[in-house]
């Protein structure tokens, strides 16, 4: 049997026209099918390879760029395209704006199938790099090498590997030297494990044999104290240079005193969560934070809003679109640690906040005693199960319901129970504007949308958070 002759190479000169959700570029050929490409700018001309063809539009890459766009701008990473932090360095920062409330506006039109004609403007991030309060970098056994790599004809060591995921390989990690998202300590921590580990050739972890020694490395700062915790993630040692690196990991803290808690945890699991069992700790086993005047004491592994420096604006435009006032009740849906419950609570006569994680909602306890605020009630409960109705209505009907689910949204039976109960006002604050509108659609039987406001919480990436208030229509 003959082989199939190899498929010829397509290329074709597009004209990059606009930005979709994801990030990803968009262009039309000749004919006017859609061609999908990444790290194209709105008016680039480039040379692009056409790689996947459907039906109604084709996914390709950009080869050549033979004419640039103004709002084209020179990445600031070396490893931009390689690996899966950034999508949008090559994007100019006002042009990131415009195309993140743009995704909004197209989201509410396509998926919600309602325009809203008062979109704000995208809210800016304070600071375009060095912004994320938390790092997770993946030990591995298969480095993946850039292109400059390749060409350098250079040796490398590519049974491990220490740095990011290659976009769309869980088992390929690129080296990274400096990550410019994070703070300028965390890039002197990441080098310093990488020596190490190279000097006592210990193996990263392989996710397909489950073998390998190191596994994750968690940093998280913090703006409001200035601490830093690293938590080291392995599998148990089994070798001298095991131990060795663990030996080593435990002075950490006195060969760089900006680290304020050292962590070593144990996960043996076949789960690619950073996470594990603490072993071992130098420092406080949490870090403090601040928003709007409110302390927050954040553990390892909890969730906490990755960007400090939009955090103050972000919950206050929150709670200004709220219009909370002292006989307010209150509901906070997911409310996670308090992070929207606490200043919402210096308002209200009495916020309800609940959450499906219990650890959350024990640190949001913690919180509550730290900052001396009685009127919050906290409850763990998963609200996309019929029986958290039940919870619901045991508690006082609510004048005000804020609600910040995670990227899948809200289940519909929490939706038509706040459309049965009927709140004078819902705030919906989103990380995926997509289900975001997906649930207004919904809600927009009984609710007027009154403001959409886009949040960048993510520099030089294509993702938006999204804040959308709704008030109960006079029937």
């Amino acid at each position: 049997m003959s082989r199939k002759k190899q498929q010829e190479r397509v290329f074709e000169t597009l004209t990059i026209q606009s930005l979709g959700n994801e990030g990803v570029s968009i262009a039309r050929n000749d004919e006017g099918i859609v061609r999908f490409l990444k790290y194209g700018a709105p008016g680039d001309k480039v040379n692009a390879e056409i790689r996947q063809k459907r039906k109604k539009y084709a996914e390709g890459i950009i080869k050549d760029i033979l004419h640039a766009s103004t709002d084209r701008v020179q990445p600031a990473c070396n490893y931009f395209t390689q690996c899966g932090g950034c999508s949008w360095q090559h994007l100019n920062y006002e042009q990131q704006l415009h195309w993140k409330r743009q995704i909004v506006d197209d989201v509410c039109k396509r998926i919600g199938k309602f325009s809203h004609p008062h979109i704000s403007p995208t809210l800016p991030s304070p600071k375009q790099y060095n912004y994320r309060n938390k790092m997770e970098f993946s030990f591995g056994s298969s480095a993946w090498l850039t292109e400059e790599q390749i060409a350098s004809n250079e040796e490398f060591r590519k049974g491990f590997a220490f740095g990011l995921h290659v976009p769309g390989r869980f088992d390929k990690i690129i080296n990274i030297d400096e990550c410019h998202l994070q703070s300028t300590d965390g890039n002197v921590l990441l080098n310093a494990l990488h020596k190490k580990a190279e000097e006592l050739q210990v193996k990263g972890y392989d996710p397909r044999t489950h073998e390998g020694f190191l596994r994750s490395l968690i940093i998280r700062t913090s703006k409001y104290s200035g601490e830093l915790m690293a938590v080291l993630i392995t599998q148990d040692p089994i070798s001298k240079q095991d131990e060795a690196f663990i030996l080593w990991w435990h002075q950490i803290r006195r060969l760089f005193p900006f680290i304020t808690s050292a962590l070593h945890c144990i996960n043996l699991s076949w789960s690619p969560m950073a996470q594990g069992d603490i072993v071992f700790s130098d420092g406080p086993l949490y870090i403090t934070e601040s928003i709007l005047d409110i302390k927050y004491t954040i553990s390892p592994f909890s969730f906490f809003q990755t960007n400090s420096y939009q955090l103050d604006q972000f919950v206050d435009h929150i709670i200004q679109q709220a219009h909370i006032d002292s006989d307010s009740q209150v509901w906070d849906l997911y409310c996670g640690a308090g992070t929207i419950t606490f200043p919402a609570a210096k308002k209200a006569a009495n916020v309800i906040g609940i959450e499906l994680s219990e650890s959350s909602i024990l640190n949001a306890k913690h919180n509550q005693t730290l900052n001396s605020i009685a009127n919050c009630d906290f409850y763990a409960h998963d609200l996309h199960v019929p029986a958290a109705i039940e919870l619901l209505t045991s508690f006082k009907k609510p004048d005000i319901i804020i609600i910040d689910p995670p990227r899948a949204g809200v289940h519909e039976i929490l939706l038509r129970h706040m459309l049965e109960i009927s709140p004078k006002r819902i705030v919906y604050v989103s990380c995926n504007p997509a289900t975001q509108a997906r649930d207004i659609a919904i809600l927009h039987e009984s609710y007027e949308i009154t403001s959409i406001i886009p949040v960048d919480m993510f520099p030089q990436t294509a993702h938006v958070e999204s804040i959308a208030t709704l008030e109960l229509r006079n029937n």
